[in-house]
């Protein structure tokens, strides 16, 4: 049998969450604007629950396209970041890397009920 947790299933209460979300949103090519947010809205539904289960914060991690490990403003998640604070009408607060101190400093005591969207993981060959 399948016996696996769901996030139905934890206990989030006073937890910071850590979630991988898929928002490779489709762009348009020459203002960057986002022209499906279909990939955000599916999201929603676990970030809220995850969120009115008592977590202290969600961090999200993505990517965005194919930056081959380089850091390229075409595929910023910043944007996302926005749209998504947008479509929930709360705050999110968009951090410029994934990795390093000012990310860990940035989500080692966070306000409760925050949101975060790190920048794209694949800005690092190593993602």
């Amino acid at each position: 049998s399948l016996n696996k947790q769901t996030v139905n299933d934890i206990d989030f209460d006073g937890k910071r969450v850590l979630m991988r979300v898929d928002f490779n949103v489709p762009q348009d090519k020459k203002t960057g604007e986002i022209t499906n947010t279909q990939r955000i809205v599916g999201a929603m539904p676990t970030i809220n629950l995850v969120l009115e289960k008592g977590a202290k914060s969600v961090v999200l991690m993505s990517h965005l396209g194919r930056p081959n490990g380089n850091k390229n403003v075409k595929f910023t998640l910043k944007p996302v970041a926005d749209k998504l604070g947008e479509l929930m009408n709360k705050p999110v607060t968009f951090l410029s890397d994934c990795v390093g101190e000012e990310v860990e400093t940035e989500c080692a005591d966070p306000e409760t009920g925050s949101i975060f969207v790190l920048e794209n993981m694949r800005y690092y060959a190593e993602e």
